[in-house]
This record gives C-alpha cells, structure tokens and sequence, in this order.
C-alpha cells in the first residue's frame, strides 16, 4: 500500500516527540508532526525549535528546507503515513497513581483517522499492559493496524545524538509487526533489541526507577556526610578515583524533572504500591530542598535575608521547568527567608524570573538550583550554596 508520508508523530512538537521527527526526516524519510498545540506547531514551521535542544535547530532548518518535514494541527494527516508514532505524556496524578487509559483513549480517538495496513507504534513510556489494551482498541475497531511498542530513551539535551547513538528497544506480538518496526528504527541504527512488549514495558520503567534510586542513594549519602560534617564530594572523590566499582556512584543534587519521579510512581502503583524502595527514594529526593533549607538555618538567620536561587530549569544547560525542584525550593524558602528571588538565563517561560546579575547584586546569599555551566566560574561575591559542586567549593553546608 502507497502511503503519501513515511511517518506521522501524535504529539511530534514535545521533547520526544520532535527530535525523533526531525531525525528521521533528515534520513530522508517523509514525516509530518502533528499536534494539536497549534502556537507550537506555528513555531516549528516559522523554523524554530520550541524548546532547547543541542543541534536540533540545524537539523529542523535543514529537513524544512527540504520539505521533508512539516508540523500539522490537522488530524487527517494521521491517515496519511504507514508509521504513526504516539508520542504523549502519561503523567501520574496529585495522588501519585497513574492512568493506564491515557494512551488507549488517545489511540480511540485517532481511530477515524486510522486506517488499514498502518503500523502504529507506541513511544511514550506506559504502565505495564498498556501494550495490550491498545491491541484491544485496535482489534475492536476492526481495522488490521500493526501496533509495536519502542520506547524512546533519550535524555533531554542529547536527543540529536543518543537517537542515532543508542540501541532502539523494539517489541510487538507479531513477526510481521517486528519487522516493520525494524525497518522503521533501522534508519537511525543497526543496533536493536527486540523483546517482548511487556519486557519492553518493564524495561523503560525499570530504566528510570533505577536512575531514580541511584540519585536517591546519593542524595542520602550526601545527607549522612553533611550531617556528620564531612564534605560529601571529598569522600566521593576517596570512593570514585581510579576504582571501577564505584566509578559511577552520582553526587548530590535534585532528582527532577518530568521522568524519573513519575515512572517510579508508575512502577509502585503497577506493584499495588508494595515498593519500598522506591517510595523511600522518593522521600529523600522530593524532601532534599526541604533538607537544604534545614541546614542553611542553621548557619545563616534567613529571616533577615534576600535568597536567590540561581538556575530554575530541573537539569543542567536546559529551559525545562517541569517537576523542577527549584521551584519546590523557591516555596519552602519563602516561608522562612525575607525574600525570594529567581533567575535562570535559559527559562524564557517563567515572567516572575530575574536577571542572573541583578539576582547577584540583590541576593545575601545564593543557592544554586539548576548546575548550569556557566555558574561554575561566575563571579559571586556572596555565600553560595552549591550541592551540585559546579564551583568547586565543597558541598558542606
């Protein structure tokens, strides 16, 4: 069957969902991006990204210039491509459970727009079985759709690089379903694992949990050390040098963003919330700015002071502010400082924002929220709070 595109992403304007679309298009693949945000579809079309992503911008000038690519509110377009990749959000809710029908409800409304000999494929990390009841959309529709599940794994700022870098976990029921994702994934490596959907399920989830509790370790660590009044990064350094086993033991800092949290949560409500070790990962990293500001108590009458927290996006050399825990920060600081104020040069969408340098020149004392780069070596004259090390100082508060 002819189709007049390659491939259509279902959300192919976030931060998965465009890399992937511009990289495949720039394998000479036809892809069209469809969402339904249509400011931001405006703005991939007008040639900008709406996000920051390292070499991401070179990429989508050059796959628009080509007419490879280009970004669509219309749904028809659905239709109009042999892989439709899904790529939405699948967030928890203010009660930490997960909603298992987020992707099959989304699957059911692109139903009228789908049609047969399509390869639907799943990208957005889910609840285990989710695979399945998608498989139950589909057979119920009566249309004879593939659906595979490939979950992405990129991280944020190296999208460009890791989707051509990193092995494409590919699953399906059918042999026919495997092969077609195969060919799809074959244009950004050789390199492929195919599972079934199920271990793909797991192994995504499983994937984020354990980078999760991997911060979580060395977040309590960090508290342990402090608390004892030793420089945690010194002891790190004595663990870590030239001792493989170790090498990869993380420093300390905020666990954020809009992953690794949630997909622990997901996988405690897949258990029936029998997972200890991830609830108590949980504690300590959503309760360190809470730690933080405990011990800068200690040593400084916050009452009588400006605070500034320098770099509110969740991760270093990023402008994403989602599950940031500099914010969870701001909060706890303005109970107990005289004020707050706020800074991030990369944050475009954040109005009660100030600049870098007037933050500096107003602030008695300075927390470093975010560990962009350029903080390493920026001239501060007043106390700073650096957990993350970028200075160089020692993280003993």
């Amino acid at each position: 069957m002819k189709f007049e595109n390659d491939v259509v992403v279902v959300g192919g304007c976030g931060h998965v969902g465009l890399p992937l679309a511009i990289i495949l298009a720039s394998k000479k693949l036809k892809v069209v991006a469809f969402d339904t945000n249509t400011q931001v579809v405006a703005t991939v079309n007008s040639g900008k990204m709406p996000f920051d992503e390292p070499g991401a911008p070179e990429v989508l000038t050059e796959v628009l210039r080509t007419k490879l690519f280009s970004a669509s509110s219309d749904k028809k377009l659905v239709s109009t491509a042999e892989h439709v990749v899904v790529v939405i959000g699948t967030p928890v809710d203010e009660h930490l459970n997960p909603d298992p029908e987020v992707v099959p409800n989304a699957v059911a409304q692109l139903l009228d727009v789908l049609k047969d000999g399509q390869h639907l494929v799943l990208r957005s990390t889910v609840y285990p079985g989710v695979t399945k009841l998608v498989e139950k959309v589909i057979a119920g529709s009566g249309k004879k759709i593939d659906v595979s599940f490939c979950p992405e794994r990129i991280a944020e700022g190296k999208a460009v690089e890791e989707l051509i870098a990193l092995p494409q976990i590919i699953s399906a029921r059918t042999t026919h379903a495997v092969d077609r994702a195969k060919s799809l994934f074959s244009n950004l490596t050789s390199n492929m694992i195919v599972v079934s959907p199920e271990e793909a399920e797991l192994a995504k989830l499983f994937t984020n949990t354990w980078r999760y509790i991997k911060f979580a370790a060395a977040n309590q660590l960090y508290t342990i050390a402090n608390d004892f009044g030793v420089d945690f990064e010194r002891v790190r350094h004595a663990i870590t040098t030239d001792y493989p086993r170790a090498a990869d033991m993380p420093g300390a800092g905020f666990a954020a963003g809009p992953c690794l949290f949630k997909d622990t949560m997901q996988l405690a409500a897949f258990n029936n919330n029998n997972f200890t070790l991830g609830h108590s990962s949980m504690m300590i990293n959503e309760g360190l700015p809470l730690y933080l500001v405990s011990r800068i108590e200690k040593n400084y009458d916050l009452s009588k002071m400006t605070v500034g927290v320098l770099g509110m996006a969740f991760k270093a050399e990023s402008d994403d502010i989602r599950s940031s825990l500099s914010y969870k920060l701001k909060r706890i600081l303005k109970f107990k400082a005289q004020s707050v104020i706020c800074a991030d040069a990369l944050v475009s969408n954040d109005e009660t924002l100030i600049g870098e340098a007037e933050l500096i020149d107003r602030a008695d004392l300075v927390v470093i929220g975010a560990p962009h780069k350029r903080y390493a070596s920026m001239p501060i004259s007043k106390p700073v709070i650096d957990i993350w090390n970028i200075r160089k100082q020692g993280v003993l508060i």
